[in-house]
């Protein structure tokens, strides 16, 4: 291909970018169609988002869900996709003006994409198949896109140039015929190429029907009778505000905050928990003889360590399951053993205690249920891990498939060596629902506003609230009831206004425990094990 003309680059430029970005997608189509038979952490996109979330530091992480939420991981894959664009845009151009360095450039991402999945947690050989195979159509289908762009360009270039006589514009008039002809080729091509790759994908979601099936499982799926049920919630402990956490959160307003970018569909007929490490009798159960044994029902409040003060990266649900201790108790654990290693089906590790998970007084349960069904998928099922009083990046894995007793000193965990601290016990905090940051207020018939909100030290249980305007005195709030020390509290305060003046004012919160440790004013961020401080709004009095 000659120079290009001024009229003539920007056209082929674009659709230069174009062939590049259709082939990459045709290429990603079919691995995702081949990652549907050999493993979905095999597919491209999805390893390639594991070693992102694996790489980036805690302060990063951070970022991330106080930016976004538990909407990280759409963010993530949609920066990703992003990014895929503009890589094939470039392999595009390069491949129409510089031949074969497009190719060059898509056959090594390909190659990438292969190392990464085959070093995912649990991978085999066989999870570079998909990078491996998709890479073929890809380039092929570059080849053959660029070369139509680069006849389009050529044509293009004879037609800018200058008529002169009857021969010239014989040319040009043929030179038309053949633009057209390369145009219509090219989008007939990329047409075929896009349909192709919708159908691939269409075909690799049909293909996974197994994660379906097991899906259907758990709809149909009927857990037993708990042989301890959980005591009655009283009737004082929700106070029923508008805007106030409810006192259990629902399965659909329960928080989520995991490693894992798709999640995991486990069979419960083929799944096992295997009991393995510094123990005297390591053991495997399977997903019937978890029903069989004698379950308990507990309502325990879990927090996420990223929770910022004020956040909600909290919840509180009534879980199913059997305790930890016991299946301890029966692998006989060493006596220089101190930690548990849990490790999820998608590879997540998480290290507790060991002597938080005997101890007799809490209810820490390898959960099959929440809140009178079976776990939702996408908060761990079939079983997770609960446990009361740690932060859940050291203790609440999801889709478990192992409990390994070992030693602090000899295994470490997923988040530990990202900056994260080693035990991770939850903080004392509180947190004001009612009003919200931000609100106009106006006081009722009694010159009051209401003042509420929830406070938690899970464990060892809320002892009490204060409530301050401005820099005014501390208020004792009213506590509602609560089932037990393991669960949040809901509080509330009746501020009084006739003697406050209309604009703006602050409020602060701060609650005591029940041993007495009063909330810290020091404010700590999330990193590296929990965040502190006092929960402060600002509203209006109108």
């Amino acid at each position: 291909m000659g120079t290009t003309t001024p009229e003539a680059r920007p056209v082929s430029r674009w659709w230069a970018a174009l062939a590049g970005v259709v082939a990459a997608g045709a290429g990603l189509a079919v691995a995702e169609l081949v990652a549907a038979w050999v493993a979905p952490g095999s597919s491209p996109v999805l390893a390639a988002g594991g070693a992102v979330v694996d790489a980036v530091p805690g302060w990063l992480k951070d970022l991330a869900v106080s930016l976004f939420g538990t909407a990280d991981k759409a963010v993530l894959l949609a920066t990703m996709g992003v990014v895929l664009a503009a890589g094939a845009a470039l392999a595009g151009v390069l491949e129409v003006r510089r031949p074969p360095w497009g190719q060059v450039l898509l056959g090594a991402v390909g190659v990438v994409a292969a190392l990464v999945a085959t070093a995912r947690p649990g991978a085999t050989a066989a999870w570079a198949v998909p990078s491996v195979v998709g890479v073929g159509p890809g380039v092929a289908l570059l080849r053959s896109l660029a070369g139509r762009v680069r006849r389009l360009g050529a044509a293009q270039e004879r037609l800018a140039a200058p008529a002169g006589d009857a021969a010239d514009g014989r040319r040009a008039a043929a030179a038309r015929r053949e633009a057209d002809l390369d145009r219509r080729s090219f989008l007939q091509l990329t047409g075929l190429a896009a349909a192709g790759a919708f159908v691939a994908v269409v075909a690799s979601r049909a293909v996974g029907a197994g994660a379906r099936a097991a899906q259907a499982v758990r709809e149909t799926l009927r857990l037993p009778s708990p042989a301890t049920p959980a005591p009655a919630v009283p009737a004082g402990a929700d106070f029923g505000y508008p805007g106030l956490a409810d006192y259990v959160t629902s399965n659909d307003a329960f928080y989520r905050i995991d490693t894992a970018l798709r999640v995991p569909v486990v069979d419960p007929t083929t799944w096992t928990l295997r009991v393995v490490g510094l123990v005297d009798d390591p053991f495997e159960l399977t997903w019937d003889e978890l029903l069989a044994l004698p379950l308990e029902e507990h309502h325990v409040t879990l927090a996420c360590v990223s929770n910022e003060v004020g956040g909600d990266l909290v919840g509180n649900a009534l879980w199913l399951g059997y305790p930890v201790r016991e299946l301890l108790a029966r692998a006989r654990p060493h006596a220089d053993a101190d930690m548990v290693l849990s490790r999820s089906v998608d590879g997540f590790t998480a290290g507790t205690p060991l002597a938080v998970l005997q101890e007799p007084d809490r209810d820490c349960l390898l959960a099959v249920g929440m809140n009178g069904e079976p776990l939702p998928v996408e908060h761990g099922f079939p079983a997770r891990l609960v446990v009361p009083g740690l932060y859940g990046y050291v203790s609440a894995t999801k889709w478990v498939t192992e409990l390994k007793v070992t030693r602090f000193a000899d295994d470490v965990a997923y988040w530990t060596p990202r900056g994260w601290s080693e035990r991770g016990p939850v903080k004392l905090q509180s947190r004001i629902d009612v009003p919200r940051y931000g609100d106009t207020v106006t006081p009722g018939d009694d010159g009051t506003v209401a003042v509420a909100g929830v406070a938690w030290a899970q464990h060892t249980g809320i002892g009490g609230v204060e409530v301050q305007v401005d820099d005014g005195p501390w208020e004792a709030a009213t506590l509602a009831a609560t089932v037990g020390p393991d669960t949040w509290r809901q509080w509330r305060v009746a501020w009084d206004t006739g003697s406050a003046r209309a604009g703006d004012h602050t409020l602060r919160v701060r609650a005591t425990d029940a041993d007495g440790h009063v909330q810290t004013s020091e404010e700590a961020p999330p990193d590296p094990d929990g965040a502190t401080g006092w929960h402060t709004i600002q509203v209006t009095v109108a």
